[in-house]
């Protein structure tokens, strides 16, 4: 059966950090559900609307992965939510894995306490919001544990090739990575 992985969506996300692991991690064989904040209807931070599978106040399964994108303000629309602030805290107790881009390292986990002794990285400037015992690395993509950490919207293809190194396995995270660099 294949792991489900869960992505977090809140209004204002970044629409590429969003579709993008979406994308990538559909192609691995994952099974993939779009949880929306409060509702099922969420906006992008540049007014694109995603539909999503389910609201995370109603969604009670553990998943196998979670995903926050960034964007602002759906990166702190994410921390503001005390049901993600729970999943996150019992993902973490669980040591599953638990992925986070841009904005939502330095808000989201930051205020989780995800990241606490923690080696991270976030967009420019929210670094701001870690605790005094994460270290911060400017590295594109970084893992510490379980926890995955990402820059931006730049970053966000790398992002998901490492998700799928991480749930799949090294030969399909490679052939993903072949197949979206490959010249036409």
């Amino acid at each position: 059966m294949a792991k489900k992985v869960l992505v977090l969506l809140a209004d204002g996300f970044e629409e590429i950090e969003a579709v993008t692991p979406i994308d990538v991690l559909r192609r691995a064989g994952l099974e993939v559900i779009t949880a929306g904040v409060g509702k099922k209807e969420i906006t992008g931070a540049h007014g694109i609307q995603i539909h999503c599978d389910a609201e995370i106040e109603k969604y009670t399964d553990l998943p196998d992965a979670v995903v926050l994108p960034g964007g602002m303000p759906g990166a702190a629309n994410l921390k503001n939510s005390p049901t993600v602030l729970t999943l996150l805290r019992k993902m973490n107790e669980k040591n599953k894995t638990i992925a986070a881009i841009c904005a939502s390292p330095g808000l989201a986990l930051a205020a989780s306490g995800v990241l606490d002794g923690k080696k991270a990285t976030c967009y420019p400037g929210y670094e701001k919001g870690f605790g005094p015992t994460t270290r911060f690395s400017p590295d594109r993509v970084v893992v510490d544990g379980s926890v995955i950490t990402s820059r931006g919207p730049g970053t966000a293809l790398e992002f998901s090739i490492e998700l799928v190194r991480r749930l799949v396995d090294d030969k399909t995270a490679d052939s993903l990575l072949h197949q979206t660099l490959a010249k036409i």
